[in-house]
């Protein structure tokens, strides 16, 4: 897309389709999805398993929602039983830049917000 087609989109204008992918991006359920696929393709039960607290119909939306956005593919293998995995595509993969950070972020962070939280609470 060119410069000048770009001109139009502000995501601080309530109709503007990247509000949209922001929401996605920004998507704790996402954001960990894109995280465990960042180590290459995974078969939709190991996500299951390695993503604590996602229900199967929330992953299921979740991987659905990135395969439309380009951002995963899923791969059928025709087996018996048949055998699924979901990897990243190259628009994926770039947002490994982002998403990584921000992990290590709130890895490293987590104590200070928990304390802030705490004090916070105490007022």
């Amino acid at each position: 897309m060119s410069d000048a087609a770009l001109e139009g989109f502000s995501p601080y204008h309530a109709q503007c389709p990247t509000r949209s992918l922001l929401d996605r991006i920004g998507d704790r359920w996402t954001m960990l999805v894109i995280g465990r696929l960042a180590a290459g393709p995974v078969r939709f039960s190991v996500l299951s398993q390695d993503i604590e607290g996602i229900s199967q119909k929330m992953l299921t939306q979740t991987l659905r929602a990135l395969e439309r956005d380009g951002l995963a593919t899923r791969t059928v293998f025709p087996e018996i039983p048949p055998h699924v995995e979901y990897e990243l595509t190259e628009l994926g993969r770039s947002l490994l830049a982002i998403v990584m950070p921000v992990h290590e972020w709130a890895l490293t962070h987590i104590t200070d917000v928990l304390d802030a939280r705490g004090i916070y609470d105490a007022r």
